[in-house]
């Protein structure tokens, strides 16, 4: 039984993709309870425009859940999104054979050859960062920002920004998070 579990947990941690690295900033002297309006001053660029479309509504529908509105012109805090996309790589070596060989006179006769083979692995990681200003001051108020290795097909990558956007917005606006 302790087999079939520890097996059952090894599959669920490498069939789940890791999750995003998310993070949230603010400026503690900013009033949110002040701001009720915002506006795109800078909508996501780069990439698949289908994506930076779903980027505009899933941070229009979290703002809009918080209770502010998209103002048609100039809103009470200026919104902008960045997307940055790399590759990277990783490495995975592994070694047959050992450093002992099994030959000569009774298994004794030195060094034996083992072998390594490495296999590169090319991934895509993607950041989402969110900034908002105060449209008056121009001054910076909150940050979030999203770091993840990217899904493959859209409708995972889809699932995957709902997903980091959720845990953006979990505590937005700062100081309304229910206490525990």
């Amino acid at each position: 039984m302790r087999k079939l579990a520890l097996a059952l947990l090894i599959a669920a941690c490498t069939a789940s993709p890791a999750s995003a690295k998310v993070t949230t900033d603010a400026d503690p002297a900013a009033n949110f309870s002040a701001y009720k309006t915002y506006y795109w001053a800078m909508k996501p660029e780069g990439g698949s425009p289908l994506m930076q479309q779903r980027i505009v509504d899933s941070v229009n529908a979290r703002l809009q859940a918080k209770g502010w509105t998209l103002a048609a012109d100039k809103g009470d805090v200026a919104v902008a999104a960045h997307v940055s996309t790399s590759e990277k790589q990783s490495l995975d070596t592994f070694y047959t054979g050992g450093p002992m060989g099994g030959w000569g006179w009774r298994g004794w006769g030195g060094m034996g050859m083992g072998s390594a083979t490495t296999t590169v692995h090319s991934y895509a990681v993607g950041t989402l960062i969110v900034d908002m200003f105060d449209a008056r001051t121009q001054q910076a108020v909150w940050r979030g920002t999203a770091t993840g290795t990217l899904p493959s097909s859209p409708d995972k990558a889809t699932k995957t920004l709902n997903k980091d956007l959720d845990k953006m917005f979990a505590k937005f606006p700062p100081g309304s998070a229910p206490a525990r």
